[in-house]
């Protein structure tokens, strides 16, 4: 029997094509899905990003789905949320194939459910993974059918229905897509809006030959930083493979951290509907609750993770959700993320007033923040017991392990300690009142994590 411990992740599943994934698992995988939603929907929609093993994968995906009888909806090309988007507007589960940030020799499959419902380890994983290592049965009824429809227009149109920029004034606006999907999206989201954009990396290739398309890690903001000072533009948006993600800097080149974005869309979000529940993962800035709360919303702090964010969004009926790694969840996108709709929200919040993103932003920056720094370590568990046992020997030390280890300490200052789930290594978030009270912690952590 296979075993498919190594690519079944948490939320999703991902390998090396040729080694860990090929067609053959494929269209099991596609199989087991359509087993596992068989009692909900007779139907799945597929997408898929522009990696070069990508559309093999989707079309074997498709023949396991349709030969259990289940009919395909195939919408070719798209970014991850214009998955979700036709996940809950045709009200039917769905499958794209995507490794996101991933190198070129990786892909993968985010699985949702109709109204793009997240299907992770705990919600259907698990049991695609043991359908497939068992053997998947055959189906003796007629097969599915496979039918394409083109959804951009479509999704483009409901973007812009839900942020109004007409009273925007005009902007210029870099867009690095990383040669991933964002080149595909952008052009039709923004057509007609009143943004002049200058282009970077528009060409699909899953090759990524300009740099990574993981915004997140600084080294792949630099050409998109240079290019907003060289324009004297208004703002940048940085893209990850399949944009669902979606980084900002401001006029002077400078990141604008997902925390401020999340406090930022919040409080737009609040404006339509005060008092909302508004949702945080515990790594972002502790500015994000206070500034939801000063404008009269109900901050709910979560575990870091798709799941756990859409289940908490799901169980208080929250408006909104934002987290750490520029992942943004809005309710009336069926409590799916995109970083488009964020970034149409930055844009609109700049364009109806006249000063520039960095003022506009700093409201919402009032920490100074590690950003994440990882540890290859022998032993995960050890290293974490040593740490909270340090700390937590220390006067007026609160600790508490919701995901990891979050330590608050005397003064404001605070770190997350978190295991990876798929390598030996441990992540830490620090974040304190300036530059070098993060300094002296931080240092203070590492030596214990490192020792």
């Amino acid at each position: 029997m296979p075993d498919l411990s190594g690519i079944v992740k948490a939320y999703d599943i991902r390998g090396v094509v040729g080694e860990q994934l090929d067609a053959a698992l494929v269209r099991d995988l596609g199989s087991a899905f359509a087993l596992l939603i068989k009692p909900e929907s007779d139907s799945v929609v597929i997408g898929h990003d522009m990696r070069d093993s990508s559309p093999e994968l989707a079309a074997a995906f498709a023949d396991g789905v349709t030969s259990q009888g289940l009919d395909v909806v195939s919408i070719g090309l798209a970014s991850t949320d214009q998955l979700y988007f036709a996940s809950g507007s045709l009200n039917l589960p769905g499958a794209m194939f995507t490794a996101s940030h991933n190198p070129a020799k990786y892909n993968g499959i985010k699985l949702c459910r109709s109204g793009a419902a997240p299907v992770g380890q705990d919600s259907g994983l698990a049991e695609i993974r043991d359908t497939v290592e068992q053997g998947v049965p055959a189906f003796a009824g007629q097969r599915g059918s496979v039918t394409e429809q083109d959804v951009l227009a479509d999704y483009a149109a409901y973007l812009r229905k839900l942020v109004d920029l007409s009273g925007s004034r005009p902007l210029k606006v870099v867009v690095d897509a990383g040669n991933g999907m964002g080149g595909y999206t952008v052009p039709t989201v923004f057509a007609g809006l009143p943004l002049e954009i200058v282009p970077m990396y528009f060409e699909l290739d899953g090759n990524f030959p300009n740099h990574e398309a993981n915004p997140l890690d600084p080294k792949n903001i630099v050409d998109l930083q240079a290019k907003v000072r060289e324009e004297g533009a208004d703002a940048g948006l940085a893209f990850d493979g399949d944009a669902d993600r979606c980084f900002v800097v401001d006029e002077r080149g400078e990141p604008v951290s997902p925390s401020a974005i999340t406090a930022l869309v919040a409080i737009r979000e609040l404006e339509k509907e005060p008092g909302g529940t508004i949702i945080h993962n515990l790594i972002t800035s502790k500015g994000v609750p206070e500034i939801v709360a000063e404008h009269g919303g109900k901050p709910v702090r979560t575990r870091v993770g798709h799941s756990f964010i859409k289940a908490e969004m799901a169980k208080t009926g929250a408006i909104f959700g934002g987290e750490h790694s520029a992942h943004y969840y809005f309710r009336d996108f069926w409590r799916a993320d995109t970083g488009m709709l964020a970034a149409l929200h930055v844009l609109a919040a700049l364009g109806e007033q006249a000063g520039p993103l960095s003022e506009l932003t700093a409201e919402y920056s009032r920490y100074a923040a590690s950003g994440e720094i990882n540890s290859t370590v022998d032993d995960q568990v050890a290293r974490m017991i040593a740490v909270k046992d340090a700390f937590g020997a220390r006067d007026g030390v609160e600790i508490d392990e919701l995901d990891g280890l979050t330590v608050q300490l005397p003064g404001g200052g605070w770190f997350n300690l978190r295991p990876s789930n798929t390598e030996p290594l441990l992540r830490l978030n620090v974040e304190a009142a300036d530059a070098e009270a993060v300094r002296a912690l931080t240092e203070d952590v590492l030596a214990i994590v490192r020792g």
